[in-house]
């Protein structure tokens, strides 16, 4: 890591608030709002939970929802109002019709960081080849807030929180701030 680098990440906050969404038709019918991992056996958010916690930070809150535009938003608005400084969905970003987080999120970014996206799809050819391209995992800002929308298994969680979003979060809510 360069010094201007070091330079901008001195005085970033060591624990941030996340707020996890986790967006899976599937698993909401079967369990319906469930306002946590295990309530709805969701192994990718646990690990969300895990990671976040291990690195010091605070989880707000976890929410289980439909793959429907309308509980997305909810979802991410209901974040918002919590003050989380980073809100983390994983599920739908993928190419079926289904696949409706991009479509319902992205319109309500400020900023995007496409530079996440093509970072984690850079990374992830280790682990999956050239099935990378079907991935439109992204993110971006509303107000003072980082949105990261990742696919729904739990080696790209781990591979996006371990690798990009945990050890640059408090860089980037810095700046966004």
């Amino acid at each position: 890591m360069d010094s201007v680098t070091q330079k901008h990440r001195k005085d970033t906050r060591k624990s941030l608030d996340f707020y996890l969404i986790s967006i899976s038709t599937s698993r909401f019918a079967k369990y319906g709002s469930a306002r946590s991992p295990e309530d709805a056996e969701d192994i990718s958010g646990e690990l969300m939970e895990e990671l976040v916690k291990k690195n010091g930070h605070h989880v707000l809150g976890y929410e289980l929802v439909s793959d429907e535009p309308s509980y997305i938003k909810k979802a991410v608005m209901d974040a918002l109002q919590k003050e989380a400084d980073v809100i983390v969905t994983t599920g739908g970003t993928g190419l079926t019709p289904a696949d409706v987080t991009l479509e319902s999120l992205a319109p309500m970014f400020e900023k995007q960081m496409p530079g996440f996206g093509e970072l984690f799809r850079y990374k992830s050819i280790d682990q999956i080849g050239s099935a990378v391209i079907l991935t439109r995992a992204a993110a971006g800002t509303i107000g003072d807030k980082a949105i990261f929308c990742l696919p729904g298994s739990p080696g790209a969680v781990e591979l996006a929180l371990s690798e990009i979003i945990l050890p640059e979060a408090g860089h980037i809510v810095k700046h966004i701030r």
